[in-house]
């Protein structure tokens, strides 16, 4: 079936710019650490667990010998020394230091040829069981009978991870494919990942290995009862992005809130210690086999949809090159974008569709998450039932994978059950009966959505290429992207941001590409399906 025509010139275009600019964040990223990297060091190594104060081990130890100006050499480096010289085990060594019976400031150096001996075995440890749980997630998903997508996507966000667990488990029997846990306001600005099972955050449930953990127990028993793997989403973002990543492969979490930009624009988080430590969680994702998300949506909640649609088409450009770098396979890179034309204007819904339609054509690998309508929700919950049903419409016949689902009662509450019932059978129905639309429907050459998506990929490449010849943080500071001007040196985190010496050793790295880089590395991220295959219901 004829669909839209693309300039695949424009296309080739844009990937080489947005190549050109991965690579100019990349000498950043090769020279510096960050003190949330060299905590998500410590984490990857079995360390975990509060003192009398719950203050996390990690953080402690880090801040110790950020202190001592000893971090440039890694965490890992400074661990192993402590461990040969005083004959200690990691975890003793961890709670010398955290009660001050030891001192960085007493530790000699060690030979690094017996330090990297020492840590190589305990790290090479985490990432089998790392490995492990990726394969246990693998085996589940090839024993379901997950329905095709688009896969339905619903938000839980109590404060209450207990409460998360009755909310998630009924939106999972009501047919949702995936549940995703909202952090609770403000945790992407805490330089600390909070400790154990958490019931009073506010606007969303703070991310824990804890909280992670009996949530995937959760649903792994509804996946169970119905017959269909349940995908568990938090956010990897923020000041702790690789942390989250690493306490979410541990717990065998299948998808991530991960972009590169976010941080930066929405959050006010420095932009140099935003690309260091995106490459770094998103190496762990790669590895864990987990499908990230990014953020393009976001862009248009201050920009407006149609006049700066090109923003988010270059933004996915560049998720997308920087995700490789780390290893990322196509397939778990489900970059984001939005329905979110302004109503009223005149064949909103084809502008709309050929967005959708775009993208999945340039990005046919990639599991596209797809966002549903909020800026322009009022309150009026019959028009916002009736904006998500075209939004629902428009997923299926562009064939969307992750279709994150809109709430008729958007602006007026957090949902209550029966909202997200009404959001999943709304889903469900039409997905159901225009399943095979796209299959019957050809598009207009030079109608009214090919030149629109045409228009949106020349704007999108020239700004590309603008962005290639001045630098990313550049153009961060010229306001080119959601109309929000960051500066270089400012916003969260900077002092966090470490000079590697030239010793500098983190295990992780080398074990993560080693895998990522080989033939046989394929993990498996949907059940196969059938082209085609209908919805069914919630659990048999």
């Amino acid at each position: 079936m004829r669909r839209l025509d693309i300039d695949t010139g424009l296309v080739d275009r844009a990937r080489r710019a947005a190549s050109l600019i991965a690579d100019s964040t990349q000498p950043i990223i090769n020279a510096y650490t960050t003190t949330s990297i060299e905590r998500t060091v410590l984490r990857l190594l079995g360390l975990s667990g509060v003192d009398e104060n719950d203050v996390p081990l990690p953080n402690i130890i880090v801040e110790q010998a950020q202190a001592a100006g000893l971090l440039g050499d890694g965490i890992a480096y400074w661990i192993g020394s402590a461990m040969l010289h005083e004959g200690l085990s990691l975890s003793q060594v961890a709670a010398g230091l955290s009660s001050g019976k030891l001192s960085f400031h007493r530790i000699p150096r060690a030979d690094h040829d017996t330090v990297r001996h020492v840590i190589q075995h305990e790290a090479t440890r985490v990432c089998s069981y790392i490995k492990a749980r990726r394969l246990e997630r693998e085996g589940l998903i090839a024993g379901s009978n997950s329905t095709a997508p688009p896969y339905l996507y619903v938000i839980v966000a109590t404060g209450n991870i207990y409460e998360d667990v009755i909310q998630a488990t009924a939106a999972a029997k009501c047919g949702a494919d995936i549940i995703a846990v909202i952090r609770s306001t403000g945790q992407s600005l805490l330089d600390y990942v909070p400790h154990g099972p958490t019931t009073e955050g506010f606007g969303g449930t703070y991310a824990t290995q804890t909280n992670f953990r009996i949530m995937r127990e959760a649903l792994d028993v509804a996946s169970k009862e119905c017959g269909r793997y349940i995908r568990l989403v938090n956010y990897c973002s923020g000041l702790c992005m690789p942390e989250i990543a690493a306490i979410g492969a541990l717990e065998r979490l299948d998808m991530m809130l991960n972009d590169a930009m976010y941080g930066i624009l929405f959050r006010d988080i420095n932009m140099q210690r935003t690309f260091i430590d995106q490459h770094f969680s998103r190496m762990i994702n790669a590895y864990a086999g987990v499908i990230i998300n990014t953020g393009e949506d976001n862009y248009l909640t201050t920009a407006d949809a149609y006049e700066e649609a090109h923003t988010v088409l270059a933004s996915q450009f560049i998720n997308e090159s920087l995700a490789l770098r780390s290893g990322l396979r196509p397939e778990q890179i489900g970059l984001g974008h939005a329905y979110e034309m302004d109503p009223d204007i005149p064949d909103g819904f084809l502008y709309e569709l050929a967005q959708a339609e775009m993208a999945r054509i340039i990005f046919p690998n990639a599991p596209l998450k797809y966002m549903p309508p909020t800026k322009h929700m009022t309150g009026n919950i019959f028009k916002g039932h009736l904006m998500d049903a075209m939004f629902n419409l428009a997923g299926v016949i562009s064939g969307q994978t992750i279709q994150l689902l809109g709430v008729l009662t958007e602006h007026v509450h957090t949902p209550h059950l029966q909202d997200r019932y009404l959001s999943i059978e709304n889903a469900k129905y039409i997905m159901n009966n225009a399943r095979h639309l796209r299959q019957e429907i050809t598009y207009k050459k030079d109608g009214i959505m090919e030149k629109r998506a045409n228009e949106v990929l020349a704007k999108a490449t020239s700004m590309l290429e603008q962005v290639a010849e001045i630098g990313l943080m550049s153009a961060i500071e010229k306001a080119m992207f959601a109309s929000i001007k960051r500066e270089r040196t400012g916003g969260r985190g900077l002092d966090g941001v470490i000079t590697k010496n030239k010793g500098y050793y983190n295990p992780f790295p080398e074990i993560f590409m080693h895998e990522l880089t080989s033939s046989d590395f394929s993990p498996v991220l949907w059940a196969n399906q059938l082209e085609g295959e209908g919805r069914g219901g919630g659990c048999k």
